[in-house]
């Protein structure tokens, strides 16, 4: 499976990991909730939760998917950290504005020594 990268700012909220799971992959390998968790070596209910979107993809979760579906669990985390990112910046985004930067990114300061 093929991954593509978007490389612009969204103006809508991304898809959570777990929508992705549950309407393209699942349907796709025509498995129910229960035999994809068997299949996966979790709970019914945790695999649930991810499937509601109401939890987000752990790096072991990112790792049982990523084996399931055959495309590893770097998609899968990068798609949390989106999400996850998206939605830190729409709450903060009134206290980030204040936040003045001070360096920018090339600027050779480094935290690896």
């Amino acid at each position: 499976m093929k991954e593509y990268s978007v490389k612009r700012p969204l103006k809508r909220s991304p898809i959570h990991p777990g929508e992705v799971l549950r309407e393209d992959v699942l349907p796709s390998l025509g498995l129910s909730v229960s035999e994809a968790a068997r299949r996966m070596g979790i709970s019914r209910q945790q695999l649930h939760r991810v499937l509601a979107c109401t939890h987000p993809i752990s790096t072991e979760m990112a790792l049982r998917i990523g084996k399931f579906a055959g495309n590893g669990p770097g998609l899968w985390l990068r798609m949390q950290q989106v999400y996850d990112l998206w939605y830190a910046e729409e709450r903060m985004k009134d206290e980030l504005s204040q936040i003045e930067t001070v360096a920018s990114v090339g600027s050779g300061a480094s935290c690896i020594s």
